[in-house]
C-alpha cells in the first residue's frame, strides 16, 4: 500500500477525528478523508466507524494500526540512531528490565542520569516477560539471567540473593526466628511459586512453604512484598539489592538465602555505537559501584 495513505490513516487514528489529524498534517478534513479511504478501498474493509464525535477504529482498522505503530516505533527508532551525535546524548532509548528491579532499584536512581543528559528520553518497559532485543522490542535490557541470543553484547553487573525480610515494628511485636522451622510461627510474603521470577527465588520459596506455614501472602512482583513488609504484615522474601536502600528492613535467618541470581546489561551488536546506549550502561555501571560501596543494613 502507499506508505503517503498508510501515514495519513496512522496519524488518523492515533488522532480520533479528522480535525485534530488535519491540524498535525496541514491538510483539510477533505483531503484526509480522501486519504484514508483510498486504504479501505485496497483492503475492501471498513477502517473507522464514522459518528459525531469522532472515528473509532474497526477491529480491521486496529489491525493496520497495530502495524502502523510499529512501522513507526522503528522509523523513529532509526532516526534517532542516525542522528546520534559525538558529543550529544538526545533521543528515546528504549529500556526493558523486570518489575521489582526496575521500580525499586532503577527507577529511583534515573535522576541523576537525566540531570547529565537533559535531552535524554527513556521509555522504561517493566516486563518479567523477557523482550526480544534483536526484534527490536527494546534497545538494552537488564535482566536477572544471562541472555541466551549470541548477536547480543552483555555486562554482567552484579550477583543478587532471594533472603528473609521483616520489618523492625514486626519483629519488635512478634519475635525474631531464629531457625527456619519457627518460619510456620509467621506469614510469609513471597511471589507465588507459579508466577513468573527467577528459578532460585521460586526454590526457596518452595523450601519455606515445606515448613507448613499456615498463613501466607503472594503477590506477582516484588514491589508488592515489599510494600507488604513495610505494612508489618509478615516475613518476605526479597531480593537483598533492597537491603540498602531501605533502613527499615531487617534480614533474618542469614543462613537462608536462594541460589545467586547474575544480573547482565544487554543490547544489540550493531548498537554498540549508541551514545544513548554508552551513557545508559556507563551510568548503571557507576550505580553499581557506590551501591557495592554504600553500607549494608543489618
Amino acid at each position: 500500500m502507499d506508505w503517503d495513505k498508510l501515514r495519513i490513516f496512522h496519524a488518523v487514528a492515533d488522532a480520533g477525528s479528522l480535525t485534530h489529524a488535519g491540524d498535525q498534517l496541514h491538510l483539510s478534513q477533505s483531503a484526509i478523508s480522501r486519504q484514508i479511504r483510498a486504504p479501505e478501498d485496497s483492503l475492501h474493509a471498513t477502517l473507522f466507524h464514522r459518528h459525531a464525535r469522532g472515528l473509532i477504529l474497526t477491529e480491521q482498522g486496529e489491525l493496520l494500526f497495530e502495524a502502523t505503530k510499529s512501522i513507526m516505533r522503528r522509523l523513529d527508532a532509526a532516526t534517532a540512531r542516525i542522528r546520534d551525535s559525538e558529543e550529544e546524548v538526545f533521543g528515546e532509548l528504549r529500556v526493558t528490565t523486570t518489575i521489582g528491579f526496575g521500580t525499586l532499584w532503577l527507577a529511583p536512581r534515573l535522576t541523576k542520569l537525566f540531570d547529565r543528559y537533559p535531552d535524554l528520553n527513556i521509555d522504561l518497559m517493566l516486563e518479567e516477560h523477557v523482550l526480544d532485543l534483536p526484534m527490536r522490542e527494546a534497545d538494552v535490557a537488564i535482566r536477572m539471567k544471562e541472555p541466551s541470543q549470541a548477536d547480543l553484547i552483555r555486562k554482567r553487573l552484579m550477583t543478587v540473593h532471594m533472603e528473609l525480610y521483616a520489618s523492625r515494628d514486626y519483629l519488635e511485636k512478634h519475635g525474631t526466628p531464629t531457625d527456619p522451622s519457627e518460619i510456620a510461627s509467621h506469614r510469609l510474603i513471597c511471589q507465588n511459586p507459579r508466577s513468573a521470577q527467577v528459578g532460585a527465588g521460586a526454590t526457596l520459596v518452595q523450601e519455606l512453604m515445606a515448613n507448613n506455614i499456615p498463613s501466607i501472602l503472594t503477590v506477582n512482583n516484588y514491589y508488592g512484598v515489599l510494600q507488604a513488609v513495610l505494612q508489618n504484615l509478615g516475613i518476605g522474601v526479597l531480593p537483598n539489592y533492597l537491603s540498602r536502600d531501605f533502613p527499615q528492613l531487617v534480614r533474618i535467618l542469614p543462613e537462608t538465602q536462594s541460589n545467586e541470581v547474575p544480573v547482565f546489561l544487554a543490547y544489540p551488536s550493531e548498537l554498540r555505537q549508541s551514545k544513548r546506549i554508552s551513557a545508559f550502561r556507563d551510568f548503571v555501571q557507576e550505580e553499581i559501584i557506590l551501591y557495592r560501596k554504600s553500607p549494608q543494613i543489618q
